[in-house]
C-alpha cells in the first residue's frame, strides 16, 4: 500500500496486519495500514476457547485483519484482537483493501503514460487525492461520478486529462437498486388516464416501473449508493401517495426488502 496513515489508530478500528513474531503467549505484528506501528495480539485474544499452539492460528509473514483494543501512547504499545474481529468486518475489511489497491494500479497506469514513477506521481497527485477524499479510491470514484471536481486538486492540464481518460475508462460508478411494490385503483369514468397520469409523474429518469398484474406495479430505482436510494424512494412514496389522495385513488406503496 502507497499510503500510510499518520498518528496512532483508535480503539475499535479494524486494522490490516502483517504476523512479524510469534512467541509462546502472543503474536507482534506490524500495523500496515500505519508508518511505523507494531502491536501485539495476547493469545487470549487469537481465537475463543483453549489454544495449544498459535502457530495452528497464524504465521509469520501473513496478513490478518485485527481489532485495536487499547493504545498506551506513553508506551508506544498497541494492543490488538484477532478474534473480537466479526466475519462482516473481515470482508469489509478486505474489499476496501482490495479497492485500494486496485486503485494503486490505475495510478500506476497514468504513471506510465506520463513517464513518471508511480512514488513520483503519488506525492505530485496521490497525497492530494487521499488527503482531499480520505483514499484514492473514493477519490477515484468521486471523480468518476462527476470530472468537475478533479479541477479542484489544480492539476497540469496534461495529468488532469489522463487521469479523467483513465479513471473513465477503469472505473465504473457504484450502483444499487432498491425497490417497492404499489397499488393504484381508480373508480373514476377516466380511471385508467389517471392511473397513467399518476404514475408518470412519480417517474424519474433513474426509476423503472413495470406491470404485475391489476392493481400491482413494481417501482424499481437506481442509485449510487442505499442512503441516497432510500431518501429518493421515500420522496417518490410521498409524492404517490399525495397525488392518489388528490385524485381519490385507492392506493399503497411498499417498500420491498432488500435480498
Amino acid at each position: 500500500m502507497l499510503y500510510k496513515k499518520q498518528g496512532n489508530p483508535e480503539a475499535g478500528d479494524i486494522v490490516l496486519c502483517t504476523v512479524k513474531k510469534i512467541l509462546f503467549h502472543s503474536v507482534f505484528v506490524s500495523l500496515d495500514d500505519y508508518e511505523n506501528k507494531e502491536g501485539m495480539i495476547h493469545i487470549s485474544e487469537i481465537s475463543p476457547g483453549r489454544i495449544r499452539n498459535i502457530r495452528d492460528f497464524v504465521k509469520e509473514g501473513k496478513k490478518i485483519v485485527c481489532k485495536i483494543l487499547k493504545v498506551h501512547e506513553d508506551k508506544n504499545h498497541i494492543d490488538l484482537s484477532l478474534r473480537r474481529v466479526n466475519n462482516s468486518e473481515r470482508i469489509e475489511k478486505s474489499n476496501e483493501i482490495k479497492q485500494e489497491l486496485k486503485a494503486e494500479k490505475l495510478l500506476e497506469t497514468v504513471a506510465k503514460k506520463l513517464n513518471k514513477s508511480v512514488q513520483e506521481l503519488y506525492k505530485e497527485v496521490g497525497e492530494k487525492i487521499v488527503q482531499e477524499y480520505g483514499s484514492l479510491n473514493i477519490g477515484f470514484q468521486s471523480i468518476a461520478l462527476e470530472n468537475t471536481e478533479i479541477k479542484d486538486l489544480k492539476l497540469p492540464k496534461k495529468t488532469e486529462d489522463i487521469f479523467i481518460e483513465i479513471i473513465n475508462d477503469k472505473i465504473k460508478p457504484p450502483e444499487v437498486k432498491i425497490s417497492s411494490t404499489i397499488t393504484i385503483q381508480s373508480n373514476d369514468g377516466n380511471g385508467i388516464e389517471i392511473i397513467k397520469e399518476i404514475l408518470l409523474k412519480i417517474k424519474k429518469d433513474n426509476t423503472e416501473i413495470t406491470y404485475i398484474g391489476a392493481p400491482r406495479y413494481k417501482l424499481i430505482l437506481t442509485s449510487t449508493d442505499y442512503k441516497t436510494a432510500e431518501k429518493e424512494m421515500l420522496e417518490i412514496k410521498e409524492k404517490f401517495l399525495s397525488l392518489t389522495k388528490q385524485k381519490n385513488c385507492l392506493s399503497t406503496f411498499n417498500r420491498d426488502e432488500k435480498k
